[in-house]
């Protein structure tokens, strides 16, 4: 039988899930500097990862207001059905905000090294149905990527299955840079992400998605040489990724109809 989650709790994440279930997993300051905290949760026999916004009075680099902001826009995020985005089982408010429930997801994070360098020794035809994966689901959300990362990509090596996940800051609508150099890792980044004052968009997250490309059938280099993909697949990439924005695709699902295109060569 089907554990069936409250829409609200009175008492902590933390408190309600021991209680209820078996914490096997706890990723809190030792793991990311966000502020929150997630669990990995058994209950009757199934497993569930469980985000929350953490303690109110936790400092981080988020104020907790933030972090439960974000967790909204997640849970708007997870309507989205697809099969390489965790489903969103449930939402409960509590002491602490907002909290969100998936069914767990086993792989490996390709942000650490060596996950990254097996992920990369795959066939090159591997590699290339995964970016499929992944652009479709950038294609069906419609939303501008911030902070994509290499920590973003859950790879299970057993079946060939990608997800995606920690997509809390991606947003609806264009909006200006205030701060500088924005969250998110260097290799991924646009020009205009490190700009203050300039528009972020679709052309911007068309950036990231050329730069991951490059960095899963390249070396991330602009050097042709070792480029796994096709002629198409190349140019592409090289275009997607040009300092000028107006060489760029302008939209996701401009970028999305080049490269099936290009998969066709």
């Amino acid at each position: 039988m089907t554990f069936r989650w409250p829409t609200a709790i009175d008492e902590t994440p933390e408190e309600f899930l021991k209680r209820r279930g078996e914490v096997f997993a706890v990723f809190d300051a030792r793991t990311q500097d966000s502020g929150n905290v997630s669990f990995g949760v058994a209950i009757d026999r199934r497993r569930y990862f469980v985000k929350t916004a953490g303690a109110p009075m936790t400092t981080a680099n988020l104020t907790h207001p933030d972090r439960v902001a974000l967790l909204r826009n997640a849970a708007a995020i997870g309507a989205t059905r697809h099969r390489c985005l965790p489903e969103l089982v449930a939402t409960m408010d509590s002491p602490h905000g907002l909290v969100l429930v998936y069914d767990w997801v086993a792989g490996e994070l390709l942000q650490a090294p060596a996950s990254l360098a097996r992920f990369r020794a795959l066939p090159d035809w591997s590699i290339t149905d995964c970016l499929d994966d992944v652009f479709d689901v950038h294609h069906r959300l419609g939303r501008i990527a911030v902070d994509f990362y290499f920590g973003s990509l859950m790879y299970r090596f057993e079946d060939r299955r990608i997800h995606l996940v920690d997509l809390d800051h991606y947003v609806t609508e264009p909006f200006r840079n205030e701060m500088g150099r924005m969250f998110g890792s260097t290799r991924f980044m646009a020009p205009e992400e490190h700009t203050l004052g300039a528009l972020i968009d679709q052309t911007t997250t068309v950036y990231t998605l050329g730069r991951l490309v490059l960095l899963t059938l390249g070396d991330g280099s602009s050097n042709r040489d070792g480029f796994r993909g096709c002629e198409a697949q190349w140019n592409l990439a090289i275009t997607a990724t040009s300092t000028p924005r107006s060489d760029r695709p302008s939209t996701i699902a401009e970028f999305v109809e080049a490269w099936r295109n290009a998969r066709a060569h």
